[in-house]
């Protein structure tokens, strides 16, 4: 049980600049995150890593020299933003570009793809390098498709050592890739994990027994047996991790040499993991292996969930060499760094370059005061169901979706509310909305929200009131935006079952001179319709997507949060006047009553 916070909302901010004012000879915060406080004098490639918040020392923890250059860091268990990732790349950036290195998750992909298509634009070099440890979250034939789990420290520490020794880009990504290719991890649970001011944890485990093959964000595990003794969980971690199937291509076991991480998930003791290691020691070397450098601690948590993991990095020369190189980060340090460090002040590419308020007319300040309270309905709808939804999203996800809702929803009011007392019209209101939910919530269904109302926002002006055809237009270039971005198909269950029917009942009632508010009172029928049709289907995409049959019999946290949006935003509308000032197009009437005859 997570007992110390203020404001369950503000918990990973304050806990941020906690970390930096304990820490301040190493790191300084930027937007999204940190990046050190001194650089090297000769330019380094600049790794950059990052995450959801939750998993001490990951990922702040790890920025330091021989490591990390900067970490984008989330809200709890949510990837960062893109424009988080954005700042902290362009922070820690010094001329020879940049190596990204994260867990393969779908928001982290999202995001952390956008940020690098952003300061690929302005000339930067970037690559990525996902992190694929976890043995238990896809096949061995299907490596691409695991996520990444305490295995990215190998991988964050190599790069960084390679970066580090001056090695360019594409040495650093090559070695990265090849830490991760050599990495494999597994981990266990007894009983889940509970964030800041809910009620109860993201997962239960019975009592007596062992969750197998969880995740770091709370997803449950895939299977489950009784608790064994540290002999016995050794005996599993080193069974399944030397299985042949997880051999990595290339390694002989008669002379291999592995870096073994007993990793716990934050509230095991560590004196529990040193019994636990005991027996892993003498397995490993039964088995003919040289065990190198082994670590024993806390390298990427769950929270405060009971738990504990081993990772696995088979080494070569220059992997060895890399691994062993000196560190010294605020929680991973060793041997001794160069001492010719300078101060890296804050750089031009960190100032806030927000765009000024556009002029705008009496008129569409009209259409954006009601924008502002219809989001300001939305953010009390997703307050009153943000428990709900974070149950539901538990069931087989990570247990976020409440909070990040409730983040990125907050967000977008303030910035519409700020953007309206500023003067601004409808688009530039919208457009403040979407870059506050997107940034505030990070995660997948915050990038999801922020493109579908950026797009939407696109149909609308800072001069005229808009048309029931350009707020559908909007909706309909935003879902094929949220499809183009996300992935996602009908049938994946995911926010799509619900965004999909809403779009083209809209657009299709809209085109017979359906006026606004009856156009979105069908489409939100339509939308209601397929959120509750995805109990029966099993996720294809996100983190669920592990955990495929325990979804099934529950709705898509996605889909049911959109159609409860809609939903709101629909009974709003329909309480105002006529149009709730939107103008009815030219020819509405005829065609309405040209659809009538059909």
């Amino acid at each position: 049980m997570t007992r110390l916070w203020n404001q369950p909302t503000q918990f990973v901010d304050e806990m941020i600049e906690g970390f930096v004012l304990a820490n301040g000879d190493r790191v300084r915060q930027v937007r999204g995150g940190v990046t050190r406080s001194t650089r090297s004098p000769d330019p380094e490639v600049s790794v950059v890593i990052g995450g959801g918040s939750g998993h001490w020392p990951a990922f702040g923890g790890l920025v330091g020299p021989g490591l990390a250059h900067g970490a984008a860091m989330g809200n709890l268990f949510a990837s960062p933003s893109s424009i988080q990732v954005e700042s902290v790349i362009r922070a820690s950036e010094h001329g020879r570009g940049a190596l990204l290195s994260y867990g393969n998750y779908a928001g982290d992909v999202l995001n952390f793809t956008a940020a690098q298509d952003a300061v690929r634009a302005d000339g930067i070099d970037c690559r990525t390098v996902l992190v694929t440890d976890d043995i238990f979250s896809a096949s061995s034939d299907e490596r691409g498709k695991r996520r990444g789990i305490a295995g990215d420290l190998t991988v964050f520490k190599v790069a960084g050592a390679a970066a580090a020794e001056g090695m360019d880009l594409d040495d650093v990504e090559r070695v990265a890739v090849l830490a991760n290719e050599r990495t494999r991890s597994m981990g266990v649970a007894f009983s889940g994990c509970t964030l800041p001011g809910a009620d109860e944890p993201l997962f239960d485990v019975p009592e007596g027994r062992m969750a197998i093959g969880l995740g770091i964000h709370g997803e449950p595990g895939i299977d489950e047996t009784d608790i064994p003794s540290a002999e016995g969980l050794a005996e599993l971690f080193v069974e399944r991790l030397l299985a042949e199937a997880e051999i990595p291509e290339g390694v002989d076991l008669d002379d291999a040499r592995v870096v073994p991480i007993l990793n716990g998930l934050g509230s095991v003791k560590v004196e529990e993991l040193f019994v636990v290691y005991r027996s892993i020691a003498g397995l490993l070397q039964d088995r003919g292996l040289t065990v190198v450098d082994p670590q024993v601690g806390e390298f990427c948590t769950s929270f405060d969930m009971a738990g504990a993991s081993l990772t696995l990095l088979w080494l070569d020369d220059e992997l060895e060499r890399l691994w062993t190189a000196p560190a010294d980060t605020p929680a991973f340090r060793r041997g001794s760094v160069q001492q010719d460090l300078v101060s890296a002040g804050p750089t031009a590419a960190e100032a806030d370059t927000e765009d000024a308020i556009r002029p705008s007319s009496a008129e569409s300040r009209e259409t954006a005061s009601r924008i502002v309270d219809l989001l300001r309905t939305v953010a009390t709808t997703v307050q009153d169901n943000v428990d709900d939804w974070g149950r539901l999203d538990s069931i087989a996800g990570d247990g976020d979706h409440g909070i990040g809702m409730q983040r990125g929803a907050s967000a977008a009011l303030e910035a519409a509310t700020a953007a309206l007392e500023a003067q601004g019209g409808a688009a530039t209101v919208l457009h403040r909305a979407s870059a506050g939910w997107a940034d505030r919530a990070g995660g997948t269904s915050g990038a999801l929200w922020g493109v579908l109302l950026r797009t939407l926002a696109s149909e609308l002006d800072d001069e005229t009131q808009p048309t029931a055809t350009a707020v559908a237009t909007g909706v309909a270039q935003g879902r094929e935006a949220v499809q183009s971005v996300g992935g996602a198909a009908v049938g994946d269950k995911t926010m799509v079952d619900a965004l999909v029917p809403f779009a083209d009942t809209l657009t299709a009632r809209v085109d017979v001179g359906d006026d606004l508010a009856t156009a979105w009172a069908a489409a939100a029928s339509a939308a209601e319709e397929g959120a509750a049709s995805t109990a029966d289907l099993v996720p294809h995409l996100g983190r669920a997507k592990t955990h495929g049959d325990k979804a099934v019999g529950s709705p898509d946290p996605g889909a049911v949060s959109f159609a409860a949006i809609v939903g709101v935003v629909g009974h709003a509308l329909a309480g105002g006047t006529d149009t709730d000032g939107v103008h009815r197009d030219p020819g509405a009437t005829d065609r309405r009553e040209e659809g009538a005859t059909r």
